[in-house]
C-alpha cells in the first residue's frame, strides 16, 4: 500500500509518519484491495476552532472501493486516530459484505 502525506499549512511531528504508516498498513488484514491512501493534514489558524484545529483526511485511490474519512481534534495524532477509526469501519463493512456466506434453504429431515 502506497501512503502519501500532504500537509497544508502544517509542520508534521517527527514520529507522525511512522505511526500513521503502521496503522494504515495494519488495515491490509481485511484483504480489501486498496492501492494507496492519501493522508492530508490541515491546521486551522483561527484560534476560535481550539479543540478541532487539526483536520486529517484519509482518501483511498487506485483499484478497489473509494473510501474517505475525516477526523478533527486538538493535535495531528488524535485527529488521525478519529479518521482511521472511521476508515477501518468502512473497510470492515466491505470485508464483511464480501464474505461468502451460504444461506441454504432449510429442508425438513423427513423426506
Amino acid at each position: 500500500m502506497e501512503i502519501i502525506f500532504h500537509a497544508r499549512g502544517a509542520v508534521l511531528a517527527e514520529d507522525f509518519r511512522e505511526i500513521a504508516s503502521e496503522k494504515l498498513k495494519s488495515l491490509e488484514r481485511f484483504s480489501v484491495p486498496v492501492d494507496g491512501v492519501k493522508v492530508e493534514i490541515k491546521h486551522e489558524q483561527n484560534p476560535h476552532f481550539g479543540k478541532s484545529s487539526h483536520l486529517v483526511t484519509l482518501t483511498s485511490h487506485g483499484s478497489g472501493p473509494f473510501l474517505r474519512a475525516e477526523g478533527q481534534a486538538f493535535n495531528d495524532t488524535a485527529a488521525f486516530d478519529v479518521a482511521v477509526k472511521s476508515f477501518e469501519l468502512q473497510i470492515r463493512k466491505i470485508h464483511e459484505r464480501s464474505k461468502d456466506v451460504g444461506h441454504d434453504s432449510v429442508k425438513s429431515s423427513k423426506q
